[in-house]
């Protein structure tokens, strides 16, 4: 078996105005997805807002530079993540596919093979 990334990303904005029957509702799309995905799920979380992140870039010196945000040139930001485990890609996108995310046109979810061993 294979393991996959879905990376679930949104406009910030829109989920932090959502009313509470709005947040209710995706918490129990997440709840649905994870009786359907059932052991296939191997973790996953849903972060912290973008304006708590912390990014470390490298410069040519060899050092990080240490700066405060994400810094990301899109309203999208990412939202949260579940690391699942599929057959191949086409079982992990029959999983992507039952995300609550999906069904807001301002949301999309990534899916991205894990490389293991090496």
């Amino acid at each position: 078996m294979a393991k996959y990334l879905l990376l679930i990303y949104g406009d910030e904005q829109l989920w932090q105005a959502m009313s509470a029957e709005e947040i209710k509702n995706l918490q129990e799309g997440h709840a649905a997805f994870a009786a359907a995905a059932g052991d296939a799920i191997l973790g996953g979380h849903e972060l912290e807002p973008s304006i708590t992140a912390t990014s470390l870039r490298g410069q040519t010196s060899g050092r990080s530079r240490l700066t405060d945000g994400a810094f990301l040139e899109t309203k999208e930001v990412l939202g949260g993540y579940y690391v699942v485990e599929a057959t191949d890609l086409d079982a992990a996108i029959a999983l992507a596919e039952k995300l609550p995310e999906l069904s807001a046109a301002h949301s999309g979810v990534e899916i991205r093979p894990i490389r293991e061993g090496n």
